[in-house]
């Protein structure tokens, strides 16, 4: 099948320094796919590679089935893509307006209206007259996304799109994404340190450290690996640690003050748990299983991984 975004065997290398080693991405088109890494860990190099902004030491790549690159043609796929990397650019001393109208003009969209549609998309119309230089960094965040989105892309590459702005504009954000890619066929290529955010979003996701790509998952597979556990908690913790390990439950132990057991059996009745500890007099108030959050697993992932 052809891919939004394919990668073979990406590299760059600074010197001594191996920012991206052999990194192997497969995008489809439509998705949403979650890029996860820690600052320094190839995200960035990764997407200014995919857009042609640097050269790879090895390895090509791949944008809406065209070779990006030395082995691209002269007009490549940009006419369909829009991206945000790192801080977003502006022309500090021309309005909102016209630094978007500059942009209309370079990716040759002939409707001038694109201008009043994407800044009202994007909640800064009331900014329109307002030099860029002005304005706040989440402002500025909204105004490169703009920009990103004034010439109806086909594939969206966003490096960090939450970057600077308040929680309701994450939400803002987060919801415009999910619209683009659901509603209208975007394929979305965004790396966040907003685990939550990503979580929440993405179909896939993948994991780059220290360069490398560690794993790279459906998000459905990632909610069946995360782990679970029974959490319990009770007025007699210790006395309900002691019952559940005679009655065969080996794995429990005791963690913040919580009874934590991680065994299928408890796990697929949990109310066989409880029904041992109100026998035991450890009655339980609070009984429920918890599955670790993406940041907890992308944690664990990272620290078990070596370079």
């Amino acid at each position: 099948m052809d891919f939004a975004i394919e990668t073979n065997g990406l590299s760059k290398s600074y010197g001594d320094v191996h920012a991206v080693h052999s990194v192997n991405l497969r995008v489809k088109p439509g998705e949403i796919y979650g890029f996860l890494g820690l600052n320094g860990a190839g995200k960035t190099t990764t997407i200014r590679a995919l857009l042609g902004m640097i050269r790879p030491s090895a390895g090509n790549v791949k944008v809406l089935n065209q070779p990006v690159g030395r082995q691209g043609n002269g007009s490549g796929p940009w006419a369909k893509v829009g991206h945000l990397v790192e801080s977003p650019s502006a022309y500090p001393e021309v309005s909102v307006r016209e630094n978007l109208e500059i942009a209309r003009r370079l990716h040759s969209v002939r409707d001038p209206k694109v201008v009043e549609e994407v800044m009202q998309r994007l909640g800064i119309a009331s900014y329109a007259d307002r030099k860029a230089g002005t304005l706040s960094t989440g402002n500025l965040q909204r105004l490169g996304l703009a920009r990103a989105l004034l010439h109806k892309p086909e594939l969206l590459i966003l490096d960090e799109p939450a970057n600077g702005l308040d929680p309701a504009g994450v939400v803002e954000i987060r919801e415009l994404i999910r619209t683009l890619a659901h509603e209208e066929g975007v394929t979305i290529f965004m790396s966040s340190h907003i685990l939550t955010e990503v979580d929440r979003l993405a179909s896939r996701i993948g994991i780059i450290h220290k360069g490398r790509m560690i794993e790279e998952l459906d998000a459905s597979k990632l909610e069946r690996i995360r782990g679970r556990k029974l959490v319990v908690r009770s007025h007699h913790v210790d006395n309900a640690k002691n019952a559940v390990i005679q009655s065969g439950y080996l794995s429990a132990k005791v963690v913040d003050h919580s009874l934590v057991i991680d065994e299928t059996k408890a796990l697929e009745a949990p109310e066989a748990v409880a029904e041992i500890l109100v026998r035991a007099g450890a009655s339980p108030s609070y009984l429920a299983i918890e599955q670790e959050n993406l940041e907890d697993y992308f944690l664990r992932l990272t620290s078990q991984s070596v370079s």
